[in-house]
């Protein structure tokens, strides 16, 4: 497991580091990271440069403008047919032949000499690559318009990319390279190439990729396989963990040879292929059992972070409650410490109480809601307001109140309101010398 590399990765970057592992089947998760790293964790560019290095292709991310493209061929055991052109038959063959054998000899020389004088005067455009899917399917459409649409699937995108789709689902490519000025060409595609038996072969069994030697992308591999004539056919397969050269066809072959011919490179190199397979089954395994393993870990990981990013929000929670319940108790605190003072602050501006003879004097017994009693003198005179800030001094008496009569049962306007700013007197409320008042609990309310 990856653990202690992990650790020191986001989890993004540890995500990009798993999949890479995965698609290249590296072993070394170092050695995954370091190239990782070396892309700026851009995981198409470093997937795409490992299969590079693998195989030998150009990367498509940075390609070197005048390599050519590099496939396996120094094999001393790869298979090669050339079939050679008839001999003349007869005499009136052999006296065409010898006719037409200077003037044969005359154009081709003529012909290679003008082109090696052109390449002094002006570079082969060919040697420059801009835009390989281009040629490709260029060549596709000039050859359906002459040869018609019953051909092999064409392979619709660079040789590079024929090569990894061929490596990564371990086929056959067989690669054909198109000499447009070839007097077997026109033959060789007719009567071979778009043959029922061939193309239904070459469907079934491989990947199959064209271009025209015309064209940069086509002039680019006939520079990598070396053909020595046309028409020219290449099978190429994974071999020893590198994209090889098994089979060069070479000359005007007919359908049934080319299946024949093709039927025994296969079978020839099929240990080979089921060798790759198994090995790659073999390395898919490990991957799964490791990518497994990860996950495993990734999830104890993300369990333990879940786990402590609880306990931090339950630490938290537990805290904040401390505190609320802290600030409550405070908040009480400062609130029955202004009560405390407001009610001293009411009781010291209360007017004297007035002796009993006093024959303006009113004596009032206040009942409390915790049945306790309380008896003061008030004059007629003096306001509602007075009786209430009285009340509302004594320690016995409740935070909110409002003060009963009993018979009639009302309740005495003793604070300001809109509607009466100023509260009645004694003698305006109707008291008489003598009262007994209720104090009615309004603090639930």
């Amino acid at each position: 497991m990856a653990a202690p590399e992990e650790q020191e990765l986001s989890q993004a970057q540890t995500e990009k580091l798993l999949q890479f592992q995965d698609l290249t089947g590296l072993e070394s998760m170092d050695q995954c990271r370091r190239t990782l790293e070396q892309h700026n964790w851009n995981i198409e560019a470093a997937v795409q440069d490992r299969l590079n290095e693998q195989e030998g292709v150009p990367s498509v991310f940075n390609p070197p403008p005048a390599r050519p493209l590099q496939v396996n061929t120094t094999d001393h055991r790869v298979y090669s047919y050339i079939v050679s052109r008839p001999q003349p038959r007869g005499l009136l063959g052999w006296s065409y032949y010898l006719i037409m054998l200077p003037f044969r000899f005359t154009y081709y020389t003529l012909l290679d000499v003008f082109r090696f004088a052109l390449r002094f005067i002006r570079p082969d455009p060919r040697g420059r690559v801009t835009d390989p899917v281009g040629d490709v399917m260029s060549f596709i459409h000039s050859f359906e318009e002459k040869y018609g649409r019953s051909h092999p699937v064409f392979y619709q995108g660079t040789y590079s990319q024929a090569l990894n789709d061929a490596k990564r689902e371990l086929r056959y490519l067989l690669v054909y390279l198109h000499g447009d000025d070839h007097q077997d060409t026109d033959e060789f595609c007719r009567a071979t190439l778009c043959s029922e038996e061939v193309l239904t072969f070459i469907n079934t069994r491989m990947l199959f990729w064209a271009c025209s030697t015309s064209k940069p992308e086509g002039y680019r591999v006939s520079q990598a396989l070396r053909e020595n004539t046309y028409p020219f056919l290449a099978m190429i397969m994974l071999k020893d963990r590198k994209m090889t050269v098994v089979g060069r066809l070479e000359g005007l072959i007919q359908p049934e040879d080319l299946i024949n011919q093709l039927n025994f490179i296969m079978e020839a190199n099929q240990t080979y292929l089921m060798s790759e397979q198994l090995e790659r089954e073999e390395r898919n395994q490990t991957q799964v059992l490791r990518q497994q393993q990860d996950e495993a870990y990734l999830a104890s990981l993300r369990a333990d972070q879940e786990k402590d990013r609880k306990k931090r929000e339950e630490q938290e929670q537990k805290r904040q409650e401390e505190e609320k319940a802290r600030q409550s108790i405070l908040a009480e605190e400062r609130r029955l410490r202004t009560l405390e003072e407001e009610k001293e602050r009411k009781s010291e501006c209360l007017p004297p109480e007035p002796p009993s003879d006093d024959p303006d004097s009113v004596k009032i017994v206040f009942k409390l809601p915790n049945d306790t009693r309380v008896e003061r003198r008030f004059l007629f005179s003096q306001s509602l307001t007075v009786i209430h800030d009285f009340l509302f001094s004594l320690k016995e008496t409740p935070e909110k109140f409002q003060i009963v009569t009993n018979f009639p049962r009302r309740v005495l306007p003793c604070l300001p309101t809109e509607e009466q700013p100023n509260p009645p007197t004694l003698k305006e409320a109707g008291l008489s010398r003598s009262e007994v008042l209720f104090v009615q609990d309004l603090t639930d309310d």
